[in-house]
C-alpha cells in the first residue's frame, strides 16, 4: 500500500514518502551549547538526517544558531507553551519547529507563528503525546484511546489551516504500542500529512528497541510514515543504529542485510562467533545486498538461495556460495577473510 503523502520540505529533504527519514533528539541539556553541537555532529556522523532540539527558553535559542552552523542536516525545535520561543527559533533559521497548537495560547500567538513560519517556508510538526492529551479529550473517551489521539491532531490541524497554513507534519505517539499502530493507522485515512513515527517512553536499549521494531516497522510496512525515530532511554547514537536496522528489516534501508541460521544439532562450526564476526565486519560496507552466514551444508546452501554471497559450515570447514551455487570450499579460519574480499568485489 502506498499513501499519498502532501510533499513537505524540511531545509532540503522533501517529505513525501519516497524516502523515510532518521530522526533522533539531542539529550543534553539545552544551554550546554558545546556539548549539545558535539552530540549533533556524532549524530549526523552516524546516519541522522533530521536532529531535533528542546528550547525551554529564549537564552536555549542559541543554541540553535550553534546547531545550524555546526550540522548540514535540518534542525527541528521543539517547543511548549511559549509562542514567543517558536518565533525567535524561526528567526534564528530552524528548519521545523515542534509545537502544540493549542497549547501555546489564543489564536492570535497562533498567527503570529504561523506568519513566521510562512515568511521563511518552515514547517510546523503537531506532535500529539497520550501522555499529555487534553482533559476534556479524556473525560470524552476516558484514556488515552487512538481515537482520542486522531481527534486531538485534527484540532490542531484545524487551528493551523483555520490560518491557511498547511506545511505541517503530524506525529501522535503513545508508549503504548498496538495504541501507537491504530492510531496512526486511523490519522492515515483521515489526512494526507506527512507522518512522524515513533513509540514514545519506549525504555532502555532492549525494549526500547523491540517496542519501536513492532510499532515503527508495522506502519512502515503499511506505508504509513515518512519520518521516525526510535526512542531510548541511552545514547542517541543508538537510535540511528536501531532505525537504519528497522528499515532494513522493512526493505526500505540501504546497507549489508545479514541472513543467518540459529544453529542446531547438525552444526559443526562455531557459527554463533563467526555470525558476529561478519556482522561487525560488513558494519562499515555500503552495499544494498544480502550476506548469509548458515551453519549446515546440508540445507543452509538451498535455505539462504537468495542471498547474494554467503558461507555455510560444515565438519570444521565451511563452502562459499552466492546465488544458491558453491564456489569452493574453505578452512573454517578462512571464511571470514575470503567471504569479506568477494563482498568488497561486488
Amino acid at each position: 500500500m502506498k499513501r499519498n503523502v502532501k510533499p513537505v520540505l524540511v531545509g532540503d529533504l522533501t517529505l513525501n514518502g519516497e524516502k523515510i527519514y532518521i530522526q533522533s533528539m539531542l539529550n543534553v541539556e539545552a544551554h550546554k551549547t558545546e556539548e549539545s553541537v558535539r552530540q549533533a555532529k556524532e549524530l549526523e556522523a552516524a546516519g541522522c538526517e533530521i536532529i531535533r532540539a528542546a528550547i525551554p527558553d529564549m537564552e536555549a535559542v542559541k543554541l540553535v544558531y550553534a546547531l545550524k552552523e555546526a550540522v548540514n542536516i535540518p534542525v527541528v525545535a521543539d517547543i511548549h507553551f511559549d509562542y514567543r520561543l517558536a518565533i525567535a527559533c524561526a528567526e534564528a533559521g530552524i528548519d521545523k519547529i515542534r509545537i502544540n497548537p493549542g497549547n501555546i495560547g489564543g489564536e492570535e500567538k497562533v498567527k503570529a507563528v504561523v506568519k513566521a513560519c510562512t515568511a521563511r517556508g518552515i514547517p510546523i510538526r503537531i506532535g500529539v503525546n497520550g501522555g499529555s492529551l487534553e482533559k476534556e479529550l479524556l473525560a470524552k473517551y476516558g484514556s488515552p484511546t487512538p481515537e482520542a489521539l486522531v481527534e486531538s491532531a485534527m484540532r490542531h490541524v484545524h487551528i493551523l489551516e483555520a490560518c491557511d497554513f498547511d506545511d505541517i507534519v503530524i506525529s501522535i505517539k503513545s508508549s503504548n504500542v498496538p495504541t501507537m499502530i491504530n492510531a496512526y493507522r486511523l490519522l492515515a485515512q483521515k489526512c494526507d500529512y506527512p507522518l512522524h513515527l515513533g513509540v514514545t517512553e519506549a525504555g532502555t536499549e532492549r525494549m526500547g528497541i523491540i517496542k519501536s521494531a513492532v510499532g515503527i516497522g508495522s506502519l512502515l510496512v503499511d506505508g504509513i510514515g515518512e519520518t521516525i525515530r526510535v526512542s531510548l532511554t541511552d545514547e542517541p547514537v543508538k537510535e540511528i543504529r536501531a532505525a537504519k536496522d528497522i528499515l532494513m528489516a522493512v526493505g526500505k534501508g540501504s546497507g549489508v542485510k545479514i541472513v543467518s541460521c540459529p544453529t542446531c544439532g547438525r552444526t559443526k562450526i562455531d557459527l554463533i562467533s563467526l555470525a558476529k564476526r561478519v556482522e561487525n565486519a560488513v558494519s562499515g560496507i555500503d552495499k544494498n545486498i544480502t550476506v548469509a552466514v548458515m551453519g549446515c551444508v546440508v540445507n543452509g546452501i538451498g535455505e539462504a538461495g537468495e542471498a547474494d554471497i554467503g558461507i555455510a559450515g560444515g565438519n570444521g570447514c565451511a563452502v562459499l556460495f552466492k546465488h544458491g551455487k558453491q564456489i569452493c570450499k574453505l578452512s573454517e579460519d578462512e571464511a571470514l577473510g575470503r567471504l569479506i574480499e568477494e563482498i568488497e568485489k561486488l
